[in-house]
């Protein structure tokens, strides 16, 4: 009974932030649905700290895309669909941890591991998307990542100082988040070392691969989260 209470508020919890991400423009219905399935994934795998993960992803993403927003479409720099997410992208950012939901509800024994590889992977989508929307509203100079000479705000693979702190800020809220609900300690700073990994990766991956048209961006975004999740792994596995 505690368990189907348990599952039941989890998901009247997805079921509002569905609906509100739709009435306010945030998600299309197709990525409110992609959204909600990977979300129930991600609650059998990590609970609520799980949905809170998420649930700080998804509002930080949506503040920062909103952030200066006129600003930004004057640079065409805006989101395209007026910022409303698709289900591609409901994916690309959260795929990996619905994955990892998953294999940590399959496999209890791992679930320790699986849920920190949550946290990575939700730690690198939120550092890409702070350094990506607040590192071109404040950034100063920009680089490409590749030469670490002058290059275009804006472009793929192009970074900034101020981004890049700006997104190390958005994994350290992730990292805050799963140390509340799993506990504090070493993983903490891990989480920092695997969002900031993963933030990299996606901007080399940008700057070769993607300005190549090679990988499509909602690809790119998904090997950012697989990177942030192996990183985070990687330490517990060396460090733990």
């Amino acid at each position: 009974m505690n368990n189907l209470l348990h599952v039941g508020a989890g998901v009247l919890i997805l079921g509002a932030g569905m609906l509100y991400s739709v009435r306010a423009g945030k998600l299309t219905v197709a990525g409110a649905c992609t959204g909600g399935v990977l979300g129930v994934l991600i609650f059998l795998g990590a609970g609520y700290t799980g949905l809170a993960m998420l649930g700080v992803f998804f509002l930080l993403g949506s503040a920062a895309s909103g952030w200066h927003v006129e600003e930004k479409r004057r640079a065409g720099l805006a989101e395209q669909n007026k910022g409303r997410r698709t289900a591609s992208q409901a994916l690309a950012n959260g795929g990996v941890a619905g994955i990892l939901g998953l294999l940590s509800w399959l496999l209890p024994s791992y679930s320790a591991i699986f849920q920190l590889m949550i946290a990575g992977s939700f730690a690198a989508a939120t550092a890409d998307t702070m350094a990506s929307e607040l590192g071109n509203v404040y950034g100063r100079r920009y680089y490409n990542i590749l030469t670490f000479k002058p290059d275009t705000r804006g472009l793929d693979g192009v970074v900034s100082l101020e981004g890049t702190l700006l997104g190390l800020a958005g994994s350290f809220l992730i990292a805050v988040v799963y140390s509340l609900g799993f506990g504090w300690g070493s993983t903490f700073g891990w989480l920092l070392i695997a969002g900031t990994a993963g933030n990299l990766a996606d901007s080399v991956l940008g700057a070769s691969l993607e300005r190549k048209h090679w990988l499509s961006n909602d690809a790119v975004n998904s090997l950012n989260t697989l990177v942030g999740a192996l990183t985070a792994a990687l330490l517990w596995k060396l460090l733990y």
